[in-house]
């Protein structure tokens, strides 16, 4: 199989977890950082500005995203223009769509033509990666986030979808696709092998990144020695029948 090092993807930390980013920046694989409200809200996160500085202080040299969170378009744009003028390195996320199902391509057309990288999230079918691409300025970067992992949730194989995906996109030489919310490191690589730009990875699951390429037979026997080792550990015992004598 492929190495890490043979890898094309770009890999994008996605979290909240500050000194998780912090220690993330350090790592030369992670070429950019994502986050959204859900997260935020899962880390604790109470102050969004002022967390969206510490971040941008700690990475100030790769892509960071953050997502506005109004619903209705007016104040998403003026939440999406603020958030732009946070910094350089700053993408500015915005839903293929408001909670009433309103597509959001008239505010991604605006944005896109006034110079903002916009990252496109929440977006799950080719019809909607179409219309995104319409709107997207030809000179300008983007990013369209396709959640894989969450197509792969109900049932279906979210590869052949994303490969058609990055060919929609050809359209848009600036624009980038990002496999998002994958569930396993294999995605990293099935990611890479369509030809997918980038991928949003957890935390936890970047941490798998030293398993790639590791020796099945030996991961065997580590796996054995846990199982032992935590039922020891947990003072398991079966209290067996007596044998009876032979004869």
């Amino acid at each position: 199989m492929r190495s890490v090092a043979d890898l094309r993807i770009k890999i994008f930390a996605d979290g909240a977890d500050l000194p998780g980013i912090v220690k993330l920046h350090g790592n030369s694989l992670i070429k950019g950082f994502t986050t959204n409200p859900t997260l935020m809200r899962k880390a604790g996160i109470r102050d969004y500005g002022e967390f969206a500085r510490e971040v941008l202080q700690a990475v100030p040299d790769r892509p960071v995203s953050f997502e506005v969170f109004a619903d209705e378009f007016g104040e998403m744009e003026a939440q999406a223009r603020e958030i732009a003028s946070w910094g350089r390195n700053v993408n500015v996320k915005i839903p293929v769509t408001n909670t009433k199902g309103m597509f959001c391509g008239p505010l991604i057309e605006r944005l896109s033509h006034a110079g903002i990288v916009v990252n496109v999230t929440a977006v799950m079918t080719l019809d909607q990666v179409s219309a995104i691409t319409k709107c997207l300025a030809p000179g300008t970067p983007a990013i369209v986030s396709v959640f894989a992992g969450r197509i792969a949730d109900t049932g279906r194989d979210p590869v052949p979808l994303m490969a058609e995906a990055v060919r929609i996109l050809e359209a848009r030489r600036k624009a980038e696709l990002i496999w998002a919310s994958p569930r396993e490191l294999l995605n990293v690589f099935q990611a890479d092998e369509i030809g997918c730009h980038i991928i949003t990875v957890t935390h936890d699951v970047l941490g798998k990144l030293s398993l790639v390429g590791k020796d099945l037979d030996a991961y065997s026997l580590e796996t054995v020695e846990m199982f032992h080792r935590d039922a020891q550990a947990a003072g398991f015992s079966i209290a067996a029948p007596a044998l009876r004598a032979a004869g």
